[in-house]
């Protein structure tokens, strides 16, 4: 009001029509940018747009075109290779610690220094004699060791005649034949009889002599033993026709599940079972399922008749046997039977028994360091008790379904399986039934005396071994330690296997398998897995004239088939049993060739 007449007065309207031109200003300029913005934008987006179009396209067009890969060629190894185990070499256990044996586990090579040639067999190797008749006998050149020859033959494991090995039937503590032994165990545990016990694991197996009589009697035994001064021990076994790996309790779980094995043995087999806080017993607790039996012979069993024989005193194995009686009960083993050099523990099925676990300063705790119980690939092996799950009614011996009803029943573990059902296994059940009738017209050996040793390299329930258990064959299982665990499913069917890891090779010897069977492995495995070195791999475990059924996309048939050719094998492509074009199958022989080195 003070300036309304005066000079400042009349100055205020041209202030006023600078600040409105201004504005106009700014609103045009921003409509402008808006606008070119706007074109810019949009136009940027349509590149964006036809660039992700493109790649999509590309992406399919990859995915429906075959995966090319250059033909190759693999040389020779050298004859000194000809039983080269690559994560269990002895060539290279100085390298490792001497504790507990640690040396004497999978310490596989790095990726610089695997071998990328063929293993030979050995000079004069033969096609294996047929089962069942190698169960007794086997080529000497095909597996020729002598120290087990010279060293146990009083002990009657095998002997050399001619051009061939023998097995009568011996052992450390069953001299006079395993027969006998065995209808003693049996008469000990009613429950071998009838398909309760159906499952089992021989730590220590020597030639496997105690495996192989029991499949005669419907009991399928893993025999385990490590690589060690004891030459070939898994090798023999699995040139007889029995199922064996390569394998020591020491530091690590042992590749198995738990709760799964019917029964445990050790035949004197050199465990220190009361050392170490008994950490070896508690994982033979943790792989037996409840109701379980273990089974030991040898010291400190009968150590009142049989200490003298044994190179100590009655004191030190009085000693022994208390401690092993002690931790076993701690773990809640009972004492089942016992007789003579055999006795019998039972784990229990009732787990109030674990409850003595909790008090405080109590040996051996309750496991709670949230180890899965099933997790068994390098995992360290743990100074505690795993509790069975309490929601599994249908887990331990009486309440899982006797042999053979259960390789067709739906276990309760099932429902472990993230994504799986009854109705899922029972779907799974009758294709692979299909399946396998469908093998059978591409592939007439199978079902027949000339393939004996099989492994499914990644099943999923092991329906592909149940589909065949008419057979004379038996079937290693093997569940990927990268995909859903599967493998107690196939324990509580009555079957076996192990986890594996197939970016690495398998604890086995060369040679030891007549048929290996791939389902969408490299589908599912590429990604980790060079296909080079599975090829490679299965190529070393193959027998020669073996076979390989490998089911696989499309995508991956030509390039498997084409390093297959480098692999000196025989190779056709046959469509699936419902003609499904995505999906072919290849069915592979393996050719005998000998070395050229050694002429």
């Amino acid at each position: 009001m003070k300036y309304k007449d005066d000079k400042p007065g009349r100055q205020q309207p041209e202030k006023s029509s600078r600040v409105v031109s201004i504005a106009i200003s700014f609103v045009v300029l921003c409509g402008l940018s808006f606008y070119l913005g706007g074109i810019f934008c949009s136009e940027k987006n349509k590149i964006s747009s036809l660039q992700i179009g493109k790649e999509v396209e590309s992406i399919d067009q990859t995915v429906s075109t075959p995966i090319q890969v250059k033909s190759v060629s693999f040389p020779e190894c050298s004859p000194e290779l000809q039983d080269y185990t690559p994560c269990t070499d002895p060539k290279r256990w100085m390298k490792y610690g001497r504790h507990r044996l640690t040396f004497m586990e999978r310490h596989c090579p790095p990726v610089f220094d695997r071998k990328e040639c063929l293993i030979p067999p050995p000079d004069g190797y033969k096609e294996p004699i047929r089962w069942p008749k190698s169960k007794d006998e086997c080529w000497y050149r095909n597996v020729p060791y002598d120290w087990i020859n010279k060293q146990k033959s009083n002990q009657h494991w095998l002997r050399k005649e001619g051009e061939k090995f023998y097995f009568p039937g011996g052992g450390t503590m069953f001299p006079n034949g395993v027969s006998a032994y065995v209808d003693l165990m049996q008469d000990l545990i009613p429950g071998m009889k009838d398909g309760t016990v159906r499952t089992a694991i021989d730590t220590g197996c020597g030639v496997a002599s105690w495996g192989g009589d029991l499949l005669d009697r419907g009991i399928l035994t893993v025999s385990l033993a490590p690589r060690d001064n004891h030459e070939a021990q898994v090798q023999f076994a699995l040139e007889r026709g029995i199922p064996a790996i390569l394998g020591i309790i020491s530091t690590q779980r042992l590749p198995f599940p738990s709760n799964s094995f019917d029964m445990a043995h050790c035949s004197r087999c050199l465990i220190p079972w009361a050392e170490f806080g008994g950490i070896y017993l508690l994982e033979v607790h943790r792989i037996l399922r409840p109701g379980g039996f273990w089974v030991l012979s040898g010291p400190p069993i009968n150590y009142k008749r049989r200490w003298r024989g044994w190179n100590t005193t009655i004191e030190d194995q009085k000693s022994d046997y208390d401690k092993l009686e002690e931790l076993l009960t701690s773990m809640c083993f009972k004492l089942y039977n016992k007789k003579d050099d055999i006795a019998v523990w039972q784990k229990t099925t009732n787990n109030d028994c674990y409850k003595q676990l909790d008090a405080p300063d109590n040996y051996p705790p309750k496991c709670d360091d949230g180890t899965e119980p099933d997790s068994a690939w390098y995992t360290p092996l743990r100074p505690c008790v795993v509790v069975p799950n309490t929601n599994l009614k249908k887990l331990g011996l009486g309440s899982i379904a006797n042999w053979p009803e259960r390789l067709h029943e739906a276990p309760d573990r099932i429902g472990d399986v993230r994504g799986s059902s009854a109705g899922d296994f029972n779907r799974d059940d009758k294709k692979w039934k299909n399946r396998v009738k469908h093998y059978k017209s591409l592939l007439p050996v199978l079902g027949t005396d000339k393939i004996r040793n099989v492994m499914d390299m990644n099943t999923r329930y092991g329906g592909f071994a149940a589909s065949l258990i008419d057979d004379p064959l038996w079937v290693m299982n093997v569940v990927s330690s990268y995909a859903p665990n599967t493998l107690p499913v196939v324990y509580d069917r009555g079957l076996i296997g192990t986890f594996h890891d197939w970016c690495e090779a398998f604890s086995t010897y060369p040679r030891t398998y007549d048929l290996l069977h791939v389902d969408s492995l490299f589908t599912s495995e590429s990604h980790r897995c060079e296909m080079k070195y599975v090829l490679l791999e299965m190529d070393r475990i193959l027998r020669p004239n073996g076979y390989a059924i490998i089911r696989e996309s499309s995508y991956f048939v030509e390039a498997v088939a084409k390093i297959a050719k480098g692999l000196r094998w025989s190779c056709r492509v046959e469509a699936t049993e419902d003609g499904n074009e995505k999906e072919k199958v290849l069915i592979c022989q393996k050719k005998l060739w000998y070395s050229q080195q050694n002429s």
